[in-house]
Order: C-alpha cells, then sequence, then structure tokens
C-alpha cells in the first residue's frame, strides 16, 4: 500500500473529530465514539493489528481517562470548597481592587498563573486550575475554557519541570544511539531553540486571549475592544517570555515556564497596581449582566456569591488555597526532593494487558487530583467551614465529575486504539508515522513549514506534547537530516508545534469543559482556538524555516517572507485599530461653542 493512501487512512480518525465535532457541532459524547470505531475498524482490518492488542490499549484508555476524571474532581471540588468558605468572593473583589477590566483579570490568571502552574504540574493543570478560578471570577464558562485552551501554548515544552523535553524529547531521540553519546547535553541544546521560538511566537498569544474574549463573549462582538489594550498584554507577554528565555539558557528545560510565569505574576500585578499601561477606569471592560449571556457560554456549574461565616475574610487567608496547591505541585515534582521518587514510587498497575505487551498504571499519590483534594480538606480548616457547606461542596463536585465521564470514554481509548498500531500482520508503522511520512513525501524541502503542524497533530491526538516529542522526535530528526539542514532546529520546531497543539487537543478541552460544567460544547471551543494554533504553527514555522535555508537561500525566502507577513498584519491591525478607537472618542466628545 503507498504512502499516500496509508496517510490517507491515518488521517481518518482524525477527520472524523474535525466533521462531526467541530464541523456539525456534534457533542464530544457523540463525535467521539464514531472516531474511536474508526481507529479500530483500521486497526483491526488494515493495519491488522490483534484483537487483544486493540482491546488492552482500550482498557488503557479507559484507565487513563479514570486518572483525568479523577484530576477533574479534585480541581472541581477545590472551586466549589472556595465556593462555600466565602474564599472566591473575597478573591473576586481582590481583583476587582486591582482592575475591574476583564481583559486585565484574564491575562493574569489564564496567562501568567497558568504559565507558572503548567511549569509546575503541567498535563492539563492550569486548566483545572485557572478555568474554574475565572469562573469563579464571573467568566462565562465558555470564555474561560477558551482563554484556558489557548495559553497552552509557550510555556507547555517547560511544563511539569521540563516533562516534554526532558522525557519527551529525550526518549524519542535516544531510540537511536547512533546520534550522539550525550542525549541530555543535546536536549539542553534543543531547549534553547525551542524557547526563543516559543518567545517569538508567544508574543502575541496574550493579545489572542483578550481579542477572543472581546469577540465572542463581548457585548459589541468586538476583537478592537481587545486589541485596545495591546501595550499591556505585550508587556505582560515580555515580562513572562524575557525571563522564560533566560532561564531556558542559563538553567535548562526545567525552570522556564515555573519561573517565567512567577516572575511574570510579580511584575504584571505590580505594574497593574500602579497603573502602568493600563487603560482608564471609565474604560474598563466588562461581559454583559448574565441575563444577556448566550446558553451555550453558560456551564453547569454554578458559582454563587457566598460570603465568609464571619462576614469577611483576608485577602491572604482567601488566596492560600492556591499558594499550596502551587508549592506542593513544585515540591512533588522537583526531581531533586526525595518526595517527589516516594510519590512517584505508589503504583498502581495493571501489567501485560491480554498478554499484548501494553501496561497501564496510575500514581495516585503523585496526581494533581491528591493535591487538589488534600488542599481541599486543608481549606475546610483554615476557612473554618462548616460540615454541611463542606459536604454539600463533595456532592457537587460528584455530579459534575460524571456528566464529564462519557466523552472522556471514549475519547481517550480512541487515542490509544490510534497510538498503538504498530506492529500489526500487515507490516505497517503506527497510524501517526504513517501519516507523517505522507506528509513528509508530499513536502520536501519546505518540510520545516509542516514539522510545527506535525507536532501539533500528535498532540491533538495524544493529549499530550511528551507523547508527542516521543512519537515524532526521531521522526523530525531523520527528516531534517536527509533534507540537509540542522535536524536540531527540526526536533525544536516538532517540540512547539506539540505545546500549540494543547489549544486544540480533544480529551484536554473536554477536560477543561469539564471542570465548569460546559459539557457537549467541545467543538464550539476548538473552533475559537483553531486560529490561534494555525497561527502559532505557521509562524513558528516560517522563522524556523528562514533559520535553517539561511544559509542556502539567504534572508529572502518563503519563510522569511510568511514571518514577516504576519508581523506586519499584526502592525497594521493593532495601528488600525488605534486609530479607529481615536477617531470614534473625537466623535463622541462634545463640541465646546466659542
Amino acid at each position: 500500500m503507498s504512502t499516500g493512501v496509508l496517510a490517507f487512512l491515518s488521517l481518518l480518525p482524525i477527520l472524523a473529530v474535525g466533521i462531526f465535532l467541530v464541523g456539525l457541532r456534534w457533542p464530544a459524547s457523540k463525535a467521539m465514539p464514531i472516531s474511536y470505531v474508526i481507529a479500530i475498524g483500521l486497526a483491526l482490518f488494515v493495519w491488522k493489528v490483534p484483537g487483544a492488542n486493540v482491546a488492552a490499549a482500550s482498557v488503557h484508555g479507559l484507565i487513563v481517562a479514570a486518572t483525568l476524571l479523577y484530576i477533574i474532581f479534585g480541581a472541581i471540588l477545590l472551586l466549589n470548597t472556595l465556593q462555600e468558605s466565602g474564599g472566591i468572593k473575597t478573591i473576586r473583589q481582590g481583583f476587582t481592587d486591582i482592575s475591574a477590566d476583564r481583559r486585565i483579570q484574564v491575562i493574569i490568571i489564564a496567562w501568567l498563573f497558568g504559565s507558572f502552574i503548567e511549569g509546575s504540574a503541567g498535563f492539563g493543570t492550569p486548566a483545572a486550575v485557572a478555568v474554574p478560578l475565572l469562573v469563579g471570577l464571573g467568566f462565562p464558562a465558555m470564555a474561560a475554557v477558551v482563554a484556558g485552551m489557548v495559553i497552552q501554548s509557550t510555556p507547555v515544552s517547560f511544563g511539569a519541570v521540563g516533562t516534554p523535553m526532558l522525557v519527551g524529547v529525550f526518549t524519542g531521540l535516544s531510540a537511536d544511539t547512533g546520534i550522539t553519546n550525550d542525549f541530555l547535553g543535546l536536549v539542553d541544546i534543543i531547549a534553547v531553540k525551542v524557547a526563543l521560538l516559543h518567545m517569538i511566537a508567544g508574543t502575541l498569544v496574550p493579545l489572542f486571549v483578550v481579542s477572543l474574549m472581546t469577540r465572542y463573549f463581548g457585548k459589541n462582538k468586538s476583537f478592537s475592544e481587545g486589541i485596545k489594550i495591546w501595550k499591556f498584554a505585550l508587556f505582560s507577554s515580555f515580562a513572562m517570555t524575557i525571563p522564560y528565555i533566560i532561564v531556558a539558557n542559563l538553567l535548562g528545560p526545567e525552570f522556564p515556564s515555573m519561573i517565567g510565569g512567577l516572575a511574570g505574576l510579580a511584575i504584571v500585578i505590580f505594574a497593574a497596581k500602579k497603573g502602568f499601561l493600563m487603560p482608564p477606569k471609565e474604560e474598563a471592560w466588562d461581559f454583559e449582566e448574565k441575563s444577556k449571556w448566550d446558553p451555550e457560554w453558560i456551564g453547569q456549574l454554578e458559582i454563587k456569591d457566598i460570603a465568609h461565616k464571619s462576614g469577611s475574610m483576608s485577602m491572604m487567608r482567601a488566596w492560600a488555597p492556591y499558594v499550596l496547591v502551587g508549592v506542593f505541585l513544585v515540591l512533588s515534582r522537583l526531581n531533586s526532593l526525595p518526595i517527589a521518587a516516594w510519590l512517584k514510587s505508589k503504583v498502581v498497575a495493571l501489567e501485560d494487558i491480554f498478554g499484548s505487551g501494553i501496561t497501564s498504571s496510575f500514581q495516585p499519590l503523585y496526581s494533581p487530583g491528591t493535591i487538589f483534594i488534600l488542599v481541599s480538606l486543608i481549606t475546610f480548616f483554615l476557612h473554618g467551614m462548616n460540615g454541611s457547606a463542606y459536604k454539600k461542596a463533595w456532592s457537587q463536585s460528584g455530579k459534575t465529575m460524571i456528566a464529564a465521564s462519557t466523552a472522556l470514554i471514549f475519547t481517550v481509548p480512541m487515542v490509544q486504539v490510534f497510538l498503538n498500531t504498530g506492529g500489526g500482520a500487515a507490516g505497517f508503522d503506527k497510524m501517526p508515522i504513517e501519516l507523517a511520512n505522507g506528509v513528509a513525501a508530499l513536502a520536501g524541502d519546505n518540510w520545516p513549514l509542516f514539522s510545527t503542524f506535525i507536532g501539533g497533530i500528535g498532540a491533538f491526538i495524544a493529549g499530550s506534547n511528551t507523547v508527542s516529542n516521543m512519537m515524532f522526535s526521531l521522526f523530525q530528526y531523520d527528516v531534517g537530516s536527509q533534507i540537509g539542514v540542522d535536524p536540531t532546529w527540526i526536533v525544536a520546531l516538532q517540540a512547539v508545534g506539540g505545546a500549540a497543539g494543547n489549544m486544540i487537543c480533544v480529551h484536554n478541552v473536554v477536560a477543561a469543559s469539564a471542570v465548569v460544567g460546559l459539557v457537549g460544547k467541545e467543538g464550539a471551543v476548538i473552533r475559537k482556538t483553531l486560529f490561534p494554533f494555525t497561527y502559532y504553527a505557521l509562524l513558528s514555522g516560517s522563522v524556523g524555516y528562514s533559520i535553517v535555508w539561511y544559509s542556502q537561500k539567504g534572508i529572502f525566502n518563503i519563510g522569511s517572507f510568511i514571518a514577516v507577513a504576519i508581523a506586519v498584519a499584526a502592525v497594521y491591525i493593532i495601528v488600525t485599530n488605534n486609530r479607529r478607537s481615536g477617531l470614534l472618542l473625537q466623535e463622541t466628545q462634545p463640541v465646546v461653542k466659542q
């Protein structure tokens, strides 16, 4: 069977997701079973994978889904605990004191706080923390999910203390011992290139977040209302990415996102309190009143304005649970500390399922879900809650989690069947690799422009930048060598694309939506995040193309043209918007007669 045909067949489960979930707007609970059936059919009858392997992959998928539901439950429980204790009311007031402008709030929480949590824990945890916090502050559930997904880009490559690089890229490349004797050194070199590409593409991410929010969820449905705060958005971007790239060069891949996010938080909150680059208070942007929201935006998680039983709570006490989450995540992820190894060692495993060689495991103490539940219990005492309120938090969290389970029960097994199609009697490579082979055959020397999209597809399917890097790093390295360019840049593009793919990853969107009870609207979220993903992958790929071909094709090549075109378009949109805003302001000012 030809490479092109195999690539097309490998694409079918993904096409099914695109058609039914994104195109026809079916809920994931209906669209994903179709994709799952297609993946099984291809595995059994085209790739000729043994039925025991397909069944084992499905069981492994169910176990992974259960681990995700555990994290979802913990995140919802923490939010509900803070709501019932009165902590959310105090936190909301604290942000109002910094700025009542929702554009400022979403940058601080999603971009900066989310980047810190990504650097600490990764694996979708920022959505489980930042998304419900935004809803608690009064954001529509869908607006919170979209914001949580778009920032799943720049910090992701260095998430979970560098796991996508140190595990993903390292494991992928080390399968070929002929490359080098020092794979860790090679990963450090690639990480610096990854940070540079992310810094370039990530510059506009905060602006995308606010512009998408004002366009899709604002009264006037206007991009320009978000673009209006471009100075603050760019300042917030650089407040995170400059420390980020410095750390990547000096300390390696473990800490760029964590330190970048934390430094950015300190810088931006201080600047916002001082009014630096802030919009005037009278121009603060907010959503319409909730009664006018589109029902599609609203999740089942209802946030109530509950005050603490004493009538008030200090800001430090209200924020303490989130501080504890950050501290516990960092302590449990630093391999230099003995606690990390101990937590990882407590494993519940199902080995060699049905004799397939596939093993599924769960590390309950290492899971962010356990940290969320632990902090919830601490909050019960810290905030002096009564038993009935805490019982209500548990009950509501269980109901929300159950509502999310249907979609994940089919989404994750489909992913695992897709990933475990190697070694079949037909002799084909696994579906993701066959798909990449087809794209590489068509792309030729233009491969750098496509490499980020392959990384993104890997994350879209697998739900993980780490898994995408494990699947494709060696493949990307080999393609780079074949076309005669520095292969480490191609692997860097893979890692960046894999990070950006988290914006559109189905099971990440399902999980983030589930945390706020937004079940059945996953396709609507992906339609809104598809454009920023395309921008991120295209700009990174074009910059990478220009870098690797500069010595042979000069500065005037297709990569530099695309990159410059994107930059010019961004500047044009910002300048045009500012000019339009200035004219509108002049028109609305009264005429003073002499």
